[in-house]
């Protein structure tokens, strides 16, 4: 549904930091799923760990925090400009219950569980292979700077 260039468009962040290279399906107010696929060029293999890299989870998180902005700024009908900033404002409930290595497709699934205003829930799932990698309930905080 997304290519990466679209992609762009809804998240500020590039390289090394853009953790989303594809939306599969969306439905704007409602769900989102996403993917990233994990190579071995990812800079934070060489130290995490050299022995038997391990995508940190916290980055994990991100990816999947970095879904729910794309799912938030499509439910506005906005994209991300010099004026306004979503910021993760909290994280509930993580689990980790696999690792994450070179050669895994993550794909997200984010369901908008609440809006009020500003703030944003979310329950988040990362799955390879249909296996869940990570959950978590997600919280974010559009500011406008100007």
């Amino acid at each position: 549904m997304m290519e990466i260039g679209e992609v762009m468009e809804y998240l500020p962040h590039r390289y090394p930091f853009l953790l989303i290279d594809r939306v599969i399906e969306m439905s704007p107010g409602e769900t989102i799923r996403a993917m990233k696929n994990v190579t071995i060029n990812e800079p934070f293999f060489t130290g995490h760990f050299p022995h038997f890299p391990v995508m940190p989870g916290v980055l994990v998180i991100e990816a999947m925090a970095q879904a729910a902005a794309i799912l938030s700024y499509k439910t506005r009908d906005l994209k991300p400009d010099c004026n306004t900033v979503a910021y993760f404002a909290g994280i509930d409930n993580v689990r980790f219950k696999r690792p994450v290595v070179p050669g895994d497709q993550l794909v997200f699934d984010v369901k908008l569980v609440k809006n009020k205003g500003d703030l944003w829930k979310y329950q988040g799932v990362a799955t390879v292979d249909g296996q869940v990698a990570a959950e978590a309930d997600l919280m974010c905080f559009f500011k406008r700077l100007k």
